[in-house]
């Protein structure tokens, strides 16, 4: 019997019997069809660019994959940490301007590329389960806990790094001084994940995880259109079609979401676009009114797209300064020195 037979029938008894069973078999497709596998520790190891890891920040997860980290440090000494997040198909890198802002502040951002995204390890896309982003972050988040020990810690999420950092918050809520979400991915867009589509996805899910669908649509990233040439120019962003088996883990992701949000009580930071096509703007008004924070914030910005923070550059930087602002209002003060 071939692999695909084999899938098949695996996937047809999972479904009807066991999510057990289903983990299997999910395992499976990831080593014999999608071609994901545990590293070798004895390997050579490069990036997808050809660079070796000895020479990139970086750190190792849990399933020995690398993962490439960029860390933005203030000249004096740090009054918090920002942990930036970012979305699918992209990199850390693209969050420089962000994270240049945030610096003038004396804040200390760091952030990673997440597996199957720019110089970390993995197939492009490809993960197990869209636990491992979280679990991933919270490893990140730990390693920065203990090299800046008693200095508070913000989450930063953009898009699908939004739906990673609400997960993130929600299983470590005492890591964290305040999260801030710029377009997150909290629920799929209703024209995009139809009814008649998200079934299909999950019928293909079981029998063809691998299949690409459509891929991110660049117009729709912003009104600026240098910010869309440098996105498409990017070598780093992945512009293939989407998996099936990653697909519908955003969708998974997006029900994870829903059961929580009526449970969170971190302050937390909103701000979306009301002409965002990518991820859906209900989602962050569900959020903002179902959250049972009393410190929280929804901003609509009329007219914008998807990445605020690369939008018309007028609207950049106020998006730039209402993420400093708020940042800063919410680090405990400092201790006065003794005299």
């Amino acid at each position: 019997m071939n692999a695909a037979l084999s899938c098949l029938l695996f996937a047809v008894i999972a479904y009807m019997y066991s999510d057990d069973l289903l983990s299997a078999l999910r395992g499976y497709v990831a080593e014999r069809i999608l071609g994901a596998k545990m590293p070798d520790p004895g390997e050579d190891r490069r990036s997808p660019q050809g660079v070796p890891y000895s020479d990139l920040r970086h750190f190792v997860n849990a399933d020995g994959q690398h993962l490439f980290c960029r860390y933005w440090e203030p000249e004096g000494p740090p009054r918090a940490l920002v942990f930036v997040v970012h979305g699918a198909a992209e990199h850390c890198g693209s969050y420089d301007d962000v994270a240049q802002t945030l610096m003038k502040r004396n804040l200390l951002v760091f952030a990673h590329d997440h597996v199957g995204h720019g110089k970390s390890e993995g197939k492009r896309l490809v993960v197990r389960d869209f636990q491992v982003y979280i679990r991933d972050a919270t490893q990140h988040v730990a390693i920065m806990k203990k090299r800046y020990p008693g200095l508070p810690i913000f989450l930063l999420g953009h898009s699908m790094g939004g739906a990673i950092s609400i997960l993130t918050a929600c299983e470590q809520p005492e890591d964290f001084a305040g999260v801030v979400l710029i377009a997150p991915l909290v629920q799929t867009n209703p024209e995009s994940a139809t009814p008649f589509k998200v079934f299909l996805a999950k019928c293909l899910f079981h029998i063809l995880p691998s299949l690409p669908l459509g891929s991110l649509d660049s117009k729709w990233v912003s009104r600026n259109m240098k910010q869309v040439e440098a996105y498409d120019n990017d070598e780093l962003v992945y512009r293939g079609g989407l998996p099936v088996s990653f697909v519908m883990h955003i969708l998974n992701a997006t029900e994870r979401i829903n059961k929580a949000i009526p449970t969170i009580k971190w302050p937390f930071l909103l701000l979306h676009g009301d002409h965002d096509k990518l991820c859906d703007i209900g989602g962050s008004q569900i959020m903002y009114e179902k959250a049972l924070s009393t410190d929280k914030k929804l901003k609509v910005f009329d007219g914008a797209y998807h990445a605020l923070h690369h939008e018309l550059p007028e609207l950049a930087d106020l998006v730039l300064k209402e993420i400093g602002t708020w940042v800063e209002e919410r680090i405990p003060p400092q201790p006065l020195a003794d005299s």
